[in-house]
């Protein structure tokens, strides 16, 4: 009973039937009260942000209390949502009409970090951490410190348990995922040799200890304050000690997080649009999301161009257009047609491509907005393209394509 769909699969994939996409039902997602997280990621400039935006509002209309945390430090998010700024706080949104609410904040790394020092210290080792030349830079500039603050963040609002839903916009590049390293990064930061040598003075127990500690470190000062110079070195090996109580807490509390983001109730959306290179990187997000044992929701394949009617192919529209050419008006809109279908069957083959190396993933495409979106209106009409039934579509096309599937 099971060869005969297989054979049959194979003989209308011979005759050029692409692979179809499993529909991924986003309004079930956001609904579900058993969704507490869902983690929106993907390459620069695929309208992540707006994607993010809009699946909090269609949460909070459905009747959740809502916060959204954009990682990415542009300000589309304040916009859209008709706010002036955001900050590390939680920021309400009015929307009226909502049984649920809005909340949306953006992450400050640096206040982000103060505040762990703050809580996490006595006032006295928190003033003179926070005082530091090198904390200071370390918590606004250091490589990673942004990806570990967001993992920092994420566990704050969870454990707060103010929210339904926690929806996260990652920064617009590879680096979205990397906040997934973060416990492994902090654990190759606290276990590495420069720490080990700036915390063994601190550390050495007994005078034969300290002895040993201070040659180790007098031995280390020589060599690297050639390369730092003496007053950075010194700063760091003040912050360093001075933060040495904290360490096991920063990988503890990272090592949850990352484990939280695993379990059931987390999702993670991938966002592209039908281009190579941002499918190429959805792509990536998939392969690490798999190996790292994330949960994934599906890829939303975003500014989609679908023709207003799909019954006349582009080829027909071209012919119709050259035997109607005495009629302008009617050529015209002939050859805007075609246009249209020639696009849309590009941005098909690449969403058909996409799907054939990933056949297990889900699929939702999202047609390109007139305009920008900068409104709640705006985000209300791209949540309704996001969460609206897969089949209920002016074309009668299901939401999982672009143009309807060819026939074999």
């Amino acid at each position: 009973m099971s060869a005969a769909p297989a054979d049959g699969a194979r003989a209308g994939r011979a005759a050029g039937t692409p692979r179809q996409a499993p529909a991924m039902d986003l309004s079930a997602l956001v609904d579900d009260p058993d969704t507490r997280i869902v983690v929106c990621c993907g390459s620069g400039g695929v309208g992540k942000t707006t994607t993010s935006a809009a699946l909090a509002l269609a949460a909070a209309e459905a009747g959740r209390r809502v916060v959204v945390l954009t990682i990415d430090p542009a300000r589309r998010l304040a916009q859209s949502l008709g706010l002036v700024e955001l900050d590390n706080e939680p920021r309400r949104v009015d929307v009226p009409g909502a049984p649920g609410e809005l909340h949306a904040m953006m992450l400050d790394m640096k206040r982000t970090f103060d505040d762990i020092v703050s809580a996490h210290s006595t006032p006295e080792r928190a003033e003179q951490i926070l005082a530091n030349p090198f904390y200071q830079t370390l918590s606004s500039s250091f490589s990673g410190t942004q990806e570990y603050m967001a993992m920092e963040k994420l566990g704050q609002l969870r454990a707060a348990d103010t929210w339904d839903l926690i929806v996260v916009d990652t920064p617009p590049s590879r680096s979205a995922l990397d906040f997934l390293d973060a416990p492994n990064r902090m654990s190759r930061f606290l276990d590495g040799t420069m720490i080990r040598v700036l915390t063994a003075p601190a550390r050495a127990g007994g005078r034969a200890g300290f002895k040993f500690a201070s040659a180790g470190f007098m031995l280390f000062t020589r060599i690297i304050s050639k390369v730092l110079g003496g007053q950075l070195l010194r700063d760091i090996s003040a912050f360093v000690s001075a933060l040495d109580t904290m360490f096991g807490g920063f990988r503890e509390r990272a090592t949850a997080t990352y484990e939280l983001l695993r379990r059931p109730g987390t999702y993670f959306v991938v966002v592209a649009t039908p281009e190579p290179d941002a499918l190429r990187e959805a792509s990536y997000f998939v392969d690490r999301l798999s190996a790292e044992g994330m949960p994934l929701a599906g890829l939303v394949l975003n500014r989609t161009h679908p023709p207003a009617d799909t019954r006349l192919s582009a080829t027909r529209a071209e012919a119709a257009a050259e035997a109607a050419e005495d009629d302008g008006l009617v050529s015209g809109a002939l050859r805007v047609h075609a246009e249209r279908m020639a696009l849309a069957a590009r941005e098909q083959r690449l969403a058909d491509r996409f799907t054939s190396a990933h056949p297990e993933v889900a699929l939702r495409t999202v047609p390109a907005a007139a305009g920008d979106v900068h409104d709640l209106e705006g985000l209300r009409v791209m949540g309704e393209a996001l969460t609206g039934a897969d089949g209920d579509t002016p074309t009668g096309v299901p939401r999982t394509r672009v143009l309807p599937a060819r026939r074999g």
